[in-house]
C-alpha cells in the first residue's frame, strides 16, 4: 500500500519545483495527505487559522517588511550611506567597508536581508562601479555576503519565524542576535581588507574631519530608530510586535516630515508591494504550519530522535550535523521553508542533548541566510545578478572568499555558545 506520507513529501517536491510557491505546495501536500489517512480535509483549514491567529508576535513581519519598504523610497539609505563612508571610506577597499557597515546600520531597521540588498545595495553597488575602482562582480558579491547580516542582527523577520516554531522569546532571539552579526560584519571587513591589498584597490575619496560633524548630524534621525527599538523592547516599553509598528511609523514620519523624500504616489506604491511581500510569507508560513500538522500525525521529530540516537551522536557531532544539513539545503530551499518545515523537526533533539534554543535558533538563522548567497537557488545571488548585468558564474567566483569567512563565523556562533548569549542573560535570560 502507498505510504501517504511519501506521497505527500513527493507532491511538495515536485510541485515547487515545478514552479509553485512552497507554501501552496505544502497545502496541497498536506491535503492530500489528510484525504489519503482518510481525515477530514478542514483539519487543513483550522490547523492553519488556529496557528495564524493564536501568534500575536506573526503580526511583527508585516510591518517590518512596511518599515524596510519606507526606508527605501525614503532617503533614510541615502543618508545611512554617506555617514558609513565618512567613518570606514577612508580605509583601502573602503568602499567595501562601507558596503558592510552601511548593511550593519541597515540592519537594526528593516530585518530583511532582502530589502538590505534591493535598497542599500542598489546604491552602494552603484557608488562601488562608478568609475571602475571596483568590478560589478565583486561589487555585487560583497553586497549579497553583507546582506545576509540584515537578519541576524535585531529586528528581524526570520527570527520571529524561529520563534513561531520553538516557542521562544523574540526579545531574546533578537539579543542572542547582536554578537554574531557584528562578527559577520568584522570577518567580512577583514575578508575585503585582504583582497584590497591584494589586488590593489585605491583608497576611495575621503570624507574630511571638517565634515563629520555634518554627516552624522543629517543621519542622526535615522540612527535613531534602531536606538528606539531596541530600547524599547529591552526596556519593557514594548513588546517586539508593537515595536514593528514604531519602527514602520517612524521611518514614515521621518521620511515624509524631517527629510520629505517621500510622495503620496511613492507611499501608495510602497503600501501595496509591502501587501505583496506580506502574502507571500503568509502563504509560506500557513503552508509550513499546515505541514506542520502532518509531521507531527506522523511523529516524525520521536522517529528522527530515535534514529540518531542510534549513533550516539554527541552534541558536537549533531550540531556539526546539523550546520553541514542546513548549508547543504539552503542550495534547494529558501530560507523561510528551511525554519518553518525543517528546524522544528531537529528542536527535540537538540533539547534531548542539552543545546540551548535560543543559540539553536541563532546557528539555524545563520545557516538559512547563507542559503540566500549559496548557489543555485541563492536569492540573493538573483538580486545582485539582476542589478548589475553579471552572470551568477563570475559573482559566485567572486563570493567564494566571503563565504568561507563567513562560514568560519558561523563555527564560532555553534560552538561559543556563551558569544551568542551573553547579552540575552545580561537582560535575564536564564538559559
Amino acid at each position: 500500500m502507498t505510504d501517504p506520507f511519501l506521497v505527500s513529501i513527493l507532491l511538495i517536491a515536485f510541485l515547487a519545483f515545478g514552479g509553485l510557491s512552497m507554501g501552496l505546495s505544502m497545502i496541497c501536500g498536506s491535503s492530500v495527505y489528510l484525504i489519503m489517512k482518510g481525515f477530514d480535509p478542514s483539519i487543513a483549514s483550522e490547523t492553519l487559522l488556529q496557528g495564524l491567529f493564536n501568534s500575536y508576535t506573526l503580526l511583527a513581519i508585516p510591518l517590518f517588511i512596511l518599515a524596510a519598504d519606507i526606508m527605501n523610497i525614503g532617503s533614510l539609505a541615502d543618508r545611512l550611506l554617506q555617514f558609513s563612508q565618512a567613518l570606514v571610506g577612508r580605509f583601502k577597499g573602503g568602499l567595501g567597508h562601507v558596503n558592510v557597515v552601511s548593511s550593519l546600520i541597515f540592519s537594526g531597521m528593516s530585518g530583511s536581508a532582502v530589502a538590505d540588498a534591493v535598497g542599500m545595495g542598489k546604491i552602494i553597488i552603484n557608488m562601488m562601479t562608478k568609475d571602475g575602482k571596483y568590478t560589478a562582480s565583486y561589487a555585487a558579491a560583497i553586497t549579497a555576503a553583507s546582506a545576509t547580516i540584515g537578519p541576524i542582527i535585531p529586528p528581524s523577520i526570520p527570527m520571529v519565524l524561529y520563534a513561531l516554531v520553538s516557542d521562544q522569546s523574540v526579545g531574546y532571539l533578537f539579543a542572542a542576535g547582536m554578537a554574531p552579526g557584528l562578527l559577520m560584519g568584522v570577518v567580512l571587513m577583514v575578508m575585503n581588507a585582504v583582497i584590497a591589498h591584494r589586488r590593489n584597490f585605491s583608497v576611495d575619496e575621503v570624507v574630511s574631519l571638517r565634515d563629520m560633524p555634518g554627516v552624522t548630524f543629517r543621519a542622526i534621525p535615522a540612527l535613531l530608530l534602531p536606538v528606539i527599538l531596541l530600547g524599547g523592547i529591552y526596556g519593557g516599553v514594548m513588546t517586539p510586535t508593537e515595536a514593528a509598528a514604531v519602527a514602520a511609523f517612524y521611518a514614515l514620519t521621518i521620511s515624509v516630515v524631517v527629510y520629505r523624500s517621500v510622495r503620496l504616489g511613492q507611499f501608495y506604491e510602497t503600501l501595496l508591494a509591502s501587501a505583496r511581500s506580506t502574502a507571500t510569507v503568509g502563504i509560506l508560513i500557513a503552508g509550513a504550519l499546515t505541514f506542520q500538522y502532518v509531521v507531527t500525525r506522523e511523529n516524525v521529530p520521536d522517529s528522527l530522535a530515535a534514529f540518531l540516537g542510534q549513533y550516539e551522536l554527541s552534541r558536537v557531532g549533531f550540531l556539526l550535523a546539523i550546520n553541514a544539513l542546513f548549508l547543504v539545503l539552503g542550495c534547494i530551499l529558501e530560507s523561510g521553508a528551511i525554519l518553518l518545515i525543517i528546524v522544528p523537526i531537529f528542536i527535540p533533539t537538540a533539547q534531548s542533548l542539552g543545546i540551548d534554543l535560543v543559540h539553536f535558533g541563532v546557528i539555524c538563522v545563520v545557516n538559512a541566510m547563507l542559503g540566500l548567497i549559496t548557489p543555485p537557488y541563492g536569492l540573493l545571488l538573483f538580486i545582485v545578478s539582476t542589478i548589475t548585468k553579471q552572470p551568477l558564474a563570475r559573482i559566485v567566483r567572486d563570493l567564494v572568499p566571503f563565504l568561507f569567512a563567513l562560514v568560519v563565523a558561523l563555527m564560532i556562533i555553534t560552538f561559543v555558545p556563551d558569544f551568542v548569549l551573553w547579552l540575552p542573560r545580561m537582560l535575564g535570560y536564564k538559559g
